[in-house]
């Protein structure tokens, strides 16, 4: 069956047919608009309306129509969950699972089937190589939780994907509420042409509570929620940490509280005993579920990851200490949602969460098909409640009171009053109330071209000006716009200094000499911000990406194609205008692919 021979009226009247309750508000216009705008839609909405449910409509026409489409995510977890989830949909169709792939970095099943959910760089990769995947079958790509186009590392894996996908494929985007929704569809419809109807709303099925706990530690407060009968619970509780040390630290700690019943943890051990727990951190993991907490974060094997979400689906699990990574969008409905802290970041610098990631989280609270209220709690630190127990008592006694009995016990107090601690950073409720207030963040083109990025890009294709065209269309203002194509020219020199390119026209002046390229190899640091120069002095972002702050420090350097004439820099632009126009590729540019999680500048001079 082709897209032309069925009607898009009937397929939004079989589809809106098999649904098992009536949607929402949002999700009824979402799904209308899918079945009848040409090219595609942008829904913006709060965390837990269920956007999943578009998202199946369009998958479901690809079925039907007997097309190609892809559905990407942020995360290999939440691709693993949205795979097997839009597998049982097929079947609930009447196709075959197997008609639903996969495709992530470690993982492929089924990589040939009409529908394939990726994660988001898998299709962006496809599209640099059409040579070698045909995209004239695709009629529609779903991008779920859009709002990573905000991410400051990986966010250009979006805009890019946008820029090069094929004008007939239909784009459904799906995103948490953005405060520039209708100015985004514009940019769109004016750069890309490609013209989304936006459907958004701002109303949760579930209200959230929002709650400051400045008087109870985190496993007094996680024994109150959990007591009592199960409709006074405050459970399942979603409790987010920002490491992945600190999540077993904390399910370590609560590993003796109780938190379940002997009902669940009869259920536990029998389920626990069809497992094989001796890999990795199994051991322990197992040990830990044993008591009604499970741990999820990217540093758990795949297998142990799917049983935690599937205990925790299925109500075996009290609470499950995960990182922020899960409230991307990864299903493990909870009542509540607790953050025992407030600060993200290394030692010494860590800073107050962003609004944008702090709603994604306090979005995961409240179960539509369960609850009439989520709750979110904030903890005190731990030393500002022992502070606070301190204070009660000490309040209690007269400030000028004269009975021997108070003098003793006001003096005994003020011998045991905890105070805190210069080596540790605090937060308070204030901080907590701002995000709670805070409006939705804006849209718009984050961070430079990254350098995997680039040096992927140009062992693909030399040409430059498809890069130029591609950093003139970003969502910036026009000065930035102007350094976002300035910070591509630097790029491109170092890497020519650096022997991975042969840029054409030469630039004039040897690589030794040249003031604008000088090397910067042994002076590049992990993208994790953890590497030093050699002198050991700190370096910042702009030195790996060469941003406006480093530049406006260095005079411009005047340089000119080799054999150039004064006509001919005339015509360029000036010396100080020197563009490249391609840039071969050397022997040496695979070397810098082979890294991911470190700078492949930092990673190339480590090696030499």
């Amino acid at each position: 069956m082709t897209a032309s021979s069925i009607d898009r009226d009937e397929l939004a009247e079989k589809y809106f047919e098999q649904l098992p309750y009536q949607p929402y508000p949002v999700q009824e216009e979402a799904l209308l608009a899918w079945f009848t705008e040409g090219q595609g839609v942008l829904v913006c909405a709060p965390t837990g309306t269920g956007k999943t449910l578009i998202a199946e409509a369009a998958l479901f026409e690809a079925l039907h129509t007997g097309t190609t489409a892809y559905y990407t995510t942020p995360l290999i977890a939440l691709t693993d969950q949205k795979f097997d989830e839009m597998q049982q949909r097929a079947v609930e169709w009447g196709f075959e699972a197997g008609d639903v792939g996969l495709v992530t970095g470690n993982r492929r099943v089924n990589p040939e089937a009409r529908v394939l959910v990726v994660v988001a760089e898998i299709l962006l990769n496809r599209l640099l190589h059409t040579e070698a995947f045909d995209f004239a079958d695709v009629s529609t790509v779903v991008m779920d939780e859009f709002h990573s186009f905000n991410d400051r590392e990986r966010g250009i894996v979006w805009e890019l994907t946008l820029g090069l996908l094929p004008e007939h494929v239909r784009t459904l985007l799906l995103s948490a509420t953005v405060g520039n929704a209708f100015e985004f569809t514009q940019w769109l419809s004016a750069q890309h042409n490609r013209r989304l109807k936006l459907v958004s709303g701002d109303e949760r099925k579930v209200p959230l509570s929002y709650h400051w706990v400045g008087d109870q530690l985190l496993d007094e407060l996680l024994v109150e929620m959990a007591a009592g009968e199960e409709e006074n619970r405050r459970t399942p509780t979603l409790l987010f940490c920002f490491n992945r040390e600190t999540c077993w630290t904390v399910a370590e700690m609560l590993k003796g509280k109780k938190l379940i019943t002997g009902d669940q943890q009869k259920r536990l051990a029998k389920e626990l005993d069809a497992h094989d727990w001796s890999q990795g951190a199994g051991p322990k993991l197992k040990a830990i579920l044993q008591r009604g907490i499970g741990v999820h974060h990217a540093g758990v094997l795949p297998k142990y990851r799917r049983i935690v979400e599937d205990f925790y689906q299925r109500k075996l699990l009290t609470v499950c200490v995960c990182t922020e990574t899960l409230s991307a969008g990864i299903n493990l409905p909870a009542r509540s949602v607790v953050l025992p802290t407030l600060l993200k970041g290394p030692p010494d610098k860590k800073k107050v969460i962003e609004p944008s990631s702090a709603h994604q989280i306090f979005g995961r609270a409240g179960r539509p098909q369960f609850d009439t209220q989520g709750f979110v709690y904030a903890l005190a630190h731990e030393d500002d409640v022992k502070i606070a127990r301190w204070q009660e008592p000490y309040d209690q006694i007269p400030e000028n009171t004269k009975d021997p009995g108070l003098l003793k016990a006001q003096k005994k107090l003020k011998k045991k009053q905890p105070k805190r601690r210069t080596t540790e950073q605090y937060w308070n409720e204030q901080q907590f109330q701002k995000l709670v207030a805070a409006p939705p963040a804006n849209l718009s083109s984050r961070g430079p071209l990254p350098w995997r990025l680039l040096a992927y890009m140009l062992d693909v294709s030399p040409q430059i000006k498809p890069l130029r065209d591609l950093v003139s269309k970003r969502l910036l203002p026009p000065k930035k716009l102007e350094q976002a194509q300035k910070s591509l020219d630097r790029m491109l020199m170092t890497l020519w200094r650096a022997g991975y390119v042969e840029l054409e026209p030469k630039p004039s002046g040897g690589k030794e000499n040249h003031p604008d390229t000088e090397s910067r190899s042994g002076e590049a640091k992990s993208e994790e911000g953890e590497g030093k120069k050699e002198k050991g002095k700190k370096l910042t972002v702009e030195d790996l990406t060469f941003g406006q702050s480093v530049s406006a420090k260095k005079p411009k350097a005047k340089v000119k194609a080799a054999g150039s004439s004064k006509q001919e820099d005339k015509s360029s632009g000036g010396d100080s205008d020197y563009q490249a126009e391609r840039a071969n590729p050397t022997e040496r540019l695979p070397l810098m692919l082979s890294f991911r999680s470190v700078n492949p500048l930092y990673g190339v001079y480590l090696i030499n």
